[in-house]
């Protein structure tokens, strides 16, 4: 059984991000609003201070489809 107390300081820390990261918390409510299809590359970069950026992609898969859609379910 899920925590509630747990559950409210996830949340309570989902608001933090989007309000610490308003352009990021929008693009992702953007991606996730529309739906994902199997076969969907995904791709992040990172560039810590002074160093080189690294990238890297992943092709989304049914399995990958199905964490999304409960995580979702916390969400809600």
């Amino acid at each position: 059984m899920i925590n509630p107390s747990a559950i409210m300081k996830l949340m309570s820390m989902k608001s933090t991000f989007e309000n610490n990261h308003p352009k990021f918390a929008a693009f992702l409510t953007k991606v996730m609003g529309q739906h994902l299809t199997e076969g969907t590359i995904l791709e992040i970069s990172i560039q810590r201070p002074g160093e080189e950026k690294i990238c890297t992609n992943m092709k989304v898969t049914k399995s990958d489809l199905e964490l999304i859609e409960q995580l979702k379910q916390l969400n809600q």
